[in-house]
């Protein structure tokens, strides 16, 4: 990554091709206005709590506020493998938060038919590499739901929670990454949070939103990621990227655990004079084209980066947008630092993944390239 970030040095001005975000059909239009317009963090003073903590508190508040709701799935009733429905069966009964036998296919369509009679069904994937199984009734049928019946049936009351993505030693089974899957099926929303404050306002509003959602969960984060989060039940908008580091130099664009690898290469790349604007996504589909567009239109570079495979990774969605909207103002190619094309490893995860390491490893070396192609141009201009 910013082995990449060496490359770039200066900066022209050429217009960019304008883009107006399109409302697509396939979702409903009708949305909860509980979105606060300030802040969360000045709305209400919150407490320190972890990302599973923060998923637990956004769940609670789910059953209370909502009679409809119901959470359910392998272990959920004994508070999940990674605890985050601990106390939740104890509190709202056995027959809101409950187990399921082991079949993800059963489980989301279990939910379809639930959500379809007006309930909110939040149903839990127990990990995100065990999803395939139910992917013909989430592609297949709660996809299509609204659709096939024109609108006289919907199952837009769905949730469908799944942890992803590596934890140091999941291995092949227990540290994919699916969510380009998924950005490829009209119908549902993919959601992916960065942080525990991120994950409880976009969760609550996953569940309220009248489309089914996949919201991925990023394990590595649910003890590792803590800070304040306010208590009280707040939303975030969905499908609004959020700039959380300004720069004029080159745009970052990623979402859920690799905003903070990323977030370490930019403070990398300061040291060497770059100014990085970072990007966190947030809603995959229908993705914030506008904030990412505007940020290349001025720094004229762009970056994406995933754990996912790189071939058919949703960066190269990302990657081809913005060439077909800001050819003429992008300096240089679209840069993609992802996980390899390869199964998921176990002993050799930190050569997979697009880490930290890999990153200043790469540094130097695109950097004293270029010092050296512009000392030979300069040197051809002066002599010729």
């Amino acid at each position: 990554m910013a082995s990449v970030l060496g490359r770039y040095g200066r900066k022209w001005s050429l217009g960019c091709v304008s883009y107006h975000k399109n409302h697509l059909p396939r979702f409903s239009t009708v949305t909860h206005s509980a979105v606060p317009s300030e802040p969360i963090q000045q709305q209400q003073a919150g407490r320190s709590m972890n990302l599973y903590s923060a998923i637990n508190q956004a769940l609670h508040i789910a059953l209370e506020s909502d009679s409809r709701s119901y959470v359910f799935g392998e272990d959920v009733g004994f508070g999940g493998v990674f605890r985050c429905t601990t106390g939740l069966a104890e509190r709202f009964g056995k027959h809101r938060v409950f187990n399921t036998p082991l079949c993800e296919q059963g489980i989301v369509g279990f939910a379809i038919g639930l959500a379809a009679m007006d309930n909110r069904a939040v149903a839990e994937i127990q990990f995100a590499d065990y999803i395939f199984p139910a992917f013909d009734q989430i592609v297949n049928e709660a996809a299509k739901f609204r659709y096939r019946s024109g609108g006289q049936f919907n199952c837009g009351g769905l949730t469908i929670r799944a942890p992803y993505g590596a934890v140091g030693h999941g291995g092949h089974y227990h540290s994919q990454s699916p969510e380009a899957f998924f950005c490829h099926v009209p119908g549902i929303k993919v959601v992916i949070p960065r942080s525990p404050s991120q994950a409880k306002g976009l969760l609550l509003s996953s569940i309220r939103d009248q489309n089914p959602v996949v919201f991925f969960e990023p394990k590595w984060l649910y003890r590792l990621s803590v800070e304040e989060v306010p208590e009280h039940d707040y939303m975030l908008p969905l499908s609004e990227a959020e700039v959380i580091r300004e720069g004029s130099d080159i745009t970052l664009v990623g979402w859920g655990a690799q905003l903070s690898i990323m977030e370490q290469a930019c403070i990398d790349a300061e040291k060497e004079g770059i100014s990085c604007e970072l990007i966190d996504l947030k809603t995959l589909i229908p993705w914030d084209k506008e904030t990412v567009e505007a940020s290349v239109s001025k720094t004229g570079r762009l970056l994406v980066s995933h754990e996912a495979p790189i071939t058919g990774g949703f960066g190269a969605e990302i990657s081809a947008s913005i060439v077909e909207r800001c050819f003429l103002r992008l300096e240089a190619p679209v840069s993609r630092v992802c996980g390899l094309d390869t199964p998921f490893p176990l002993v050799f995860e930190p050569f997979y993944m697009p880490n930290k390491n890999k990153v200043s490893r790469k540094y130097w070396f695109p950097k004293i390239c270029v010092t050296t192609w512009c000392s030979s141009a300069s040197w051809q201009l002066v002599f010729g």
